[in-house]
């Protein structure tokens, strides 16, 4: 797929944003090392909380981390 696969997580619900993770997640390959999940800032607080909570024990996910601004967060899957 890529080093890095954006998925866009705008107007979503959390079901529909777990869903689309999940496909990002299962499409990942050996050269991917991050998922880049765009949310937004002011409504997208809700998913970027559903993100930390669902995502941070995953054992396919090394760390989630915050993004380059905050309205994205940042599926590490394995660290360069």
């Amino acid at each position: 797929m890529g080093p890095i696969i954006t998925v866009d997580l705008h107007g979503l619900y959390q079901d529909e944003a777990i869903a689309a993770i999940e496909r990002a997640l299962s499409s990942a390959d050996a050269s991917t090392y991050q998922i880049k999940l765009v949310h937004g800032y002011n409504r997208g607080t809700s998913l970027k909380n559903m993100i930390m909570d669902e995502y941070r024990h995953d054992s396919r996910v090394k760390r989630v981390a915050p993004g380059d601004n905050l309205g994205v967060t940042v599926l590490v899957l394995r660290e360069l």
